[in-house]
Formats: structure tokens, sequence, C-alpha cells
């Protein structure tokens, strides 16, 4: 008996693959939706299901995660019942504040790339930019009565932008400003790191094939199942378009081809004001307390969105002979500079991940 169940057994398992195999794929479709209620950007889900069942669930993680984090990362509003960046700016030089673990985790990574990059990056700039915002909102208002803030006022605000003074306390999970008169702004890193958190938590629950669109912040998961494209063409805006916001075909400087990576843009063209017929924008040099002018835009290219974000305002805030040479010591982090005479500069890997400049495609 024991003989013949053995050839038994093989047959069955035999059969078994063989209607595995006869049995139909998965056939998957192109979904496509948005949100606009978090971080005041327009977020874009583009994702291959095999439902449109399987889509609304995908994108409903997607914007729960993103309401979340905008109200971790929010400076200008509260919420009942939590503990955001606004709490612990509210709290400033009075007593630490009991936070949310990813708001330690984007502090100590906030931290941790102020050093690497020479604190240029720096999220204790609250001061500097609550000024820069005012003055910024008032002449988008009223664009004849449009003005700069006082040099004055900027540097008073300075003395109290001291990172080391944003105290940590990762066994308590609390935040403590030291100085009384500092605040935070994490403009340059909240963005990316809400992402990067979405976009894991989608990988976690398997989905493999996702692109998330944050404004500037996208983050590729896996290739599209479409049984053609092995990567995802991201659009890397021209600043010069007069529609640099859209990425439209017209408007494009290029289109880089990745799988599982993020690409990340900051450039002149995102939250300006115009004044004496001269255009301000948001990325504030930390040493002249002005606007930078060393590029028109700034494209990185990493793994990590919250990392990208960090790196695109760096690097857009460093002059090119010290931001070059820093992205090519980093591991995995491709970059491109537009200068004001729009020269395009690229870390030596860039280029091949472009479709115009390198002749790269989606295979």
């Amino acid at each position: 008996m024991k003989k013949r169940l053995l050839p038994l057994l093989t047959a069955l398992v035999l059969l078994a693959g063989l209607l595995m195999s006869c049995a139909p794929k998965p056939q998957y479709k192109k979904y496509r939706s948005e949100f606009m209620d978090t971080f005041d950007t327009n977020v874009i889900v583009m994702a291959y299901a095999s439902s449109q069942a399987e889509f609304d669930a995908l994108f409903d993680i997607v914007h729960d995660g993103f309401v979340r984090m905008h109200r971790l990362f929010d400076i200008y509003h509260s919420y009942s019942g939590i503990n955001n960046i606004k709490t612990i700016n509210d709290n400033a030089g009075i007593q630490p504040v009991k936070v949310d673990a990813d708001i330690i985790e984007l502090i100590e990574l906030s931290k941790e790339w102020n050093k690497k990059t020479g604190g240029v990056v720096n999220i204790a700039l609250g001061s500097v930019l609550s000024i820069w915002h005012e003055y910024r909102d008032a002449g988008i208002s009223d664009p004849a009565s449009a003005q700069l803030p006082p040099m004055a006022d900027l540097k008073a605000a300075s003395a109290h932008t001291d990172i080391d003074k944003v105290i940590v306390d990762k066994a308590a999970s609390t935040v403590y400003l030291a100085d009384p008169d500092m605040s935070l702004d994490v403009g340059a890193v909240a963005k990316g790191y809400a992402t990067e958190a979405v976009a894991r938590l989608l990988m976690e629950k398997g989905y493999s094939s996702v692109l998330i669109s944050a404004g500037g912040n996208i983050r590729a998961i896996g290739a599209p199942l479409d049984g053609v494209r092995k990567k995802w063409g991201v659009g890397i805006k021209d600043p010069n378009s007069p529609l640099a916001g859209s990425t439209d075909e017209s408007n494009l400087l290029d289109v880089a081809f990745v799988t599982d990576m993020s690409v990340v843009s900051s450039g002149v063209y995102e939250r300006f004001y115009t004044v004496d017929g001269q255009q301000y924008h948001h990325l504030i040099d930390p040493d002249t307390l002005m606007p930078s002018t060393h590029y028109k835009a700034v494209t990185v290219i990493t793994q990590d969105s919250g990392i990208a974000d960090l790196l695109s305002t760096a690097l857009f805030l460093m002059p090119l002979d010290k931001a070059q040479p820093f992205a090519e010591s980093l591991d995995g982090v491709e970059a491109l500079w537009i200068l004001p005479d729009d020269t395009v500069v690229t870390t030596g890997r860039m280029k091949s991940m472009l479709r115009d400049m390198g002749g790269a495609t989606a295979q």
C-alpha cells in the first residue's frame, strides 16, 4: 500500500502544479486618484492593481498616512489629542513635550543631516522662516505693497536658531526647545519623511507597483505592472517653463527612469512672491538669511524620500564647488543642478538615468 501511495502523491503534486500554471494570471490595471488636504500639496497616487477595490484600499492607506503625518508635523494648527511640532514650539523654554515616535525620528534625522551638511539644513531656523512666511503671504495677498523683511529683524531672529538647543530625550519620547524664542520648521523634510513612511507601509502590506507624487517629492515602489515597462518615468521640471509646477511633457527638462527610488526637486518656481519686479522664493540661506541664488533648481535621486527631501534643500543652498563633491561622496545619491544661466550639472551616474541627456529608457 505504501509503495502505491508515493506515486499517487507525486501525481497529485504534478497535477496541482499543472493546474496552477494553467490558472489565469492576475490582470493588472492602472488606477489613479489624488487628494489635496495635507501639506498644502496635491498628492497623486498611481498604482497597478487587480481591481478598483484593491486600489481603493491602497489609496486609503496613503491618504490616512499623509493625514496623520500632516497633523504631527504641522507648525500652524493644533489637533485634539495630538502633541505636534506646534505644541513643541508653543512650549519653547517652558517644558519638554511628549511626542509620537515619528516626530522623534524626524528630528533625529534632521539633526544628523544638519551635521553632515555643515549646518546648511536647519529645522531650528523657524524664527527666521516665520518672518519670511509673513512677508511672503502679505506680498501675495497685496502684490502692490509687497516688501522684503527688514534685515535687522532677520538677524535678530537668527540668534535663536541653535539646533543644539533642540533637546531630544528618546527614552522619555520628549522634545524640548531650550531657547524660549526659537521654533522648529520642518518644511525641508516633513513631506519627504511622510512620503517614505507611507511607501514603507505599502510595501509591508505587499503592494508592489505604486508611484506617489507629493508635489516635488516622488516615490516609486517596484515597477509598472503593464507588461511593457521595467521602470517608472518621472518628469524633472523645467524651471524656465511658465507652468513649471506642471508635469506636462512640454514643461519638463527631462525624464528620469527609476524603480524603488525617490526623485525630489527644489526650485525657485515654488512658493515665491515678487518685490519690485524680482522674485523671492522660500529656500533661505542660513548664512545670508536671504533666498539662495546659486541655482534655479536641484533634483536628487536616492531611495529614501526623507533623505532626498533634505538633500534637495541642502544641495540647493550650497555653492556648486561644495554641493557637487558632497553629493558625489554619498552612496546611492545622484543629483542635478540647473544654474542661473541654464547650464545643467550632474553627478557621475545621473545622466545614465535620464531619457534626453543620457538615452535612458523604461526597459
